[in-house]
């Protein structure tokens, strides 16, 4: 696979996780923050292709049937509660859950990184340099993930506490894409 090749790999990976940090941008944006959404992201987009290329068809089989679902369901989950907490009174959203961290975190970086478990079987398959692509979707799909988060805060602080509500549901729409696909 040549580098153009895996450039367009790369950002078309990057893609989800951007969707996902611009709505969580929209909430919050503090420079731990955006670290470590940002390094989760990248790190996982670069050990799933790994994990993909190691587990073999089995495992890519299962995630073919179960991932879709699997995602949407994690995707839906944090994208209703940013509805439902943007929705609240102003004295109630300071105590929003932060979905850079714990569990939030792990649901995240999981279900925008699913995929790449797919690429890297392909990868494996076709006997590609394999560490090489993941490093670069990795470090891909952690600009990505930067970039969409400070344009989140922009709008955010822009527009509002609507922009948590639209990050939300930006989520709940990848959730349905990623069942209709």
């Amino acid at each position: 696979m040549t580098l153009w090749e895996t450039a367009m790999v790369a950002v078309a990976l990057g893609c989800d996780a951007f969707a996902v940090g611009l709505g969580v941008g929209t909430r919050c944006c503090s420079p731990r923050q955006v670290f470590r959404l940002s390094f989760h992201f990248g790190l996982f987009q670069f050990l799933m292709p790994l994990v993909g290329w190691m587990l073999g068809r089995y495992l890519l089989e299962w995630l073919h049937q179960w991932g879709p679902w699997i995602a949407c369901a994690l995707l839906s989950f944090i994208g209703l509660r940013m509805v439902r907490e943007s929705l609240k009174p102003a004295e109630d959203s300071r105590q929003c859950a932060d979905p850079t961290r714990g569990f939030s975190l792990v649901m995240l970086a999981c279900a925008t990184s699913i995929d790449a478990l797919g690429v890297g079987f392909s990868l494996g398959i076709l006997g590609q340099r394999l560490l090489l692509a993941a490093v670069f979707i990795g470090i891909t799909a952690g600009v990505m993930t930067w970039l969409a988060m400070k344009l989140g805060n922009r709008l955010s602080q822009r527009f509002g506490r609507r922009m948590g509500i639209v990050g939300g549901l930006v989520l709940l729409v990848i959730a349905v894409k990623i069942l209709a696909l």
